[in-house]
């Protein structure tokens, strides 16, 4: 175990990237008071099928960050846990990789990559539970004509923090959705972004949170359309209950003056389920060519649909049932794309849970 103490330029807050984001409660991630530990908890849960291995290895970062808690974890270790899918492999089922041992009294600095070969197909899903101090740099490697749907699950418990980058780097032809979900955790703070760095690629960014009682959780998500002819769609939703729940999304969404014949669109829906909850949404777009096929955003924040509850009501079904049925419908569109029934199951079940606990202050 170490204390990070290499000088990188601590947040004060004031920052733009860093003005919402609750520093004391980061247990010395940015600052680098951090106990840092060499626990390696990411694992494969069910085995791996043929063309996917997973390894250890000392490798560079594939993009450039100005986030220091993630040059912070760059500066401490080289090594990665890696998970390699060979070109032209079609991978028929998830495969998965688990987080279930965590420590709150040290830090984990984490390093993974997904790399895809060439025409590779796969889904990838990781499984983020347990009581832990956590920050990770997760890249992602998407070579001409695969194709990744990726799915990151934060099921903490109460005590957790996570901050992490996930970052995609997506070549010619190259097909890239993931699927974001947060029910769990003290703080999360999660960037996801996307690099284009050939034509014809398409990036899909999708997200599910809920936030109670005292949580906050912030996702920050940056798409880059550096070249011509890529396509990107951001969806995230959130739904908040309980005194001091804090959400945060922000959409920035760059098209370069290289990017002509770019289309893109980026949308935040935030249902706000009870007094105290607070729900920060900002979308960005900055544009640098005209020549574009579209670029859109928007935001929407509101309160419980009294109608819906009431027409349910009408039917015979409790307030409490109503509430839960209508958060379902709410992140329904979005909790399908994972495409597991096993997990979306039990990502619905821990959205009632966490929606009953919140009972009292909805």
């Amino acid at each position: 175990m170490s204390v990070l103490t290499t000088n990188y330029l601590t947040p004060s807050g004031r920052e733009e990237a860093w003005r919402f984001t609750p520093l004391k409660r980061l247990h010395g991630l940015h600052d680098g008071v951090a106990v840092i530990s060499d626990r390696i908890s990411l694992c494969v849960k069910n085995g791996l099928p043929k063309g996917v291995s997973f390894t250890r290895e000392d490798l560079d970062p594939l993009a450039q960050s100005d986030d220091v808690i993630i040059e912070r974890i760059r500066g401490a270790s080289k090594s990665v846990s890696h998970l390699s899918i060979a070109a032209n492999s079609e991978i028929a089922e998830p495969v998965f990789l688990s987080r279930s041992k965590g420590a709150v009294d040290t830090a984990e600095f984490s390093r993974v990559r997904i790399t895809l070969g060439a025409n590779a197909r796969a889904t990838v899903i990781v499984e983020n539970t347990t009581d832990t101090v956590l920050a990770e740099d997760l890249e992602i490697s998407l070579a001409p004509g695969s194709d990744l749907k990726f799915v990151t699950i934060q099921e903490f418990e109460s005590k957790s923090v996570y901050t992490a980058r996930h970052h995609a780097v997506i070549d010619k032809d190259a097909v890239f959705k993931s699927v974001t979900v947060t029910v769990g955790g003290d703080v999360v703070r999660i960037l996801p972004t996307v690099e284009f760095i050939a034509p014809g690629a398409s990036a899909n960014l999708l997200g599910v949170y809920f936030a109670t009682a005292g949580q906050f959780f912030e996702h920050r998500i940056h798409v880059d359309h550096a070249v011509p002819h890529a396509k990107s769609n951001v969806n995230y939703k959130g739904a908040l209950a309980g005194q001091d729940a804090h959400t945060v999304w922000i959409g920035d969404v760059l098209i370069r003056a290289a990017a002509e014949g770019t289309d893109t669109y980026e949308l935040n829906r935030n249902l706000l389920l009870s007094d105290g909850a607070r729900a920060d949404s900002v979308p960005n777009l900055e544009i640098e060519t005209g020549e574009i096929i579209g670029a859109g955003h928007a935001s929407t924040t509101g309160r419980f649909d009294d109608e819906q509850l009431f027409y349910l009501m009408s039917r015979g079904i409790s307030v409490n049932d109503a509430r839960r049925l209508v958060v379902r419908g709410f992140f329904n569109e979005i909790v399908l794309e994972i495409g597991d029934q096993v997990v979306q199951d039990r990502i619905m079940d821990r959205i009632d849970s966490e929606l009953e606990k919140a009972a009292s202050d909805v």
